[in-house]
């Protein structure tokens, strides 16, 4: 018996995500703590890669601030993540699209998967 999967499985924190890939255009809902204060930010982009599993897993994601792009990953596991809302399934062929980074303009659009 691995001693690690002892402690993930004795500290796991069930988290309901919804199901997103990469590609996926999604808001995360996230709470910032400001000195006694808590409020709740919300970060909209696109999913870049996810990775790991279990407790360990985290996702990227990427959004354009201005002309400047902005990354931030987050852990599944947070308690500090709100909610997640799937605003746009995207259509991409790749696990992790890090290509993206190089990308301006209209050639940074990913086509939206039709349902």
């Amino acid at each position: 018996m691995n001693l690690m999967n002892v402690v993930d499985k004795a500290y796991a924190v069930e988290h309901k995500l919804p199901n997103f890939k990469s590609g996926d255009t999604i808001t995360v809902h996230y709470k910032i703590k400001e000195g006694n204060k808590e409020r709740i930010q919300q970060f909209r982009g696109v999913v870049l890669q996810r990775r790991g599993s279990g407790h360990t897993e985290t996702f990227t994601v990427r959004k354009m601030s201005g002309n400047i792009g902005v990354e931030r990953i987050f852990p599944t596991a947070s308690p500090s993540i709100d909610k997640i809302e799937i605003n746009k399934h995207g259509k991409v062929r790749r696990s992790r699209i890090f290509y993206l980074r190089k990308l301006t303009g209209k050639k940074a659009r990913i086509k939206e998967k039709k349902f």
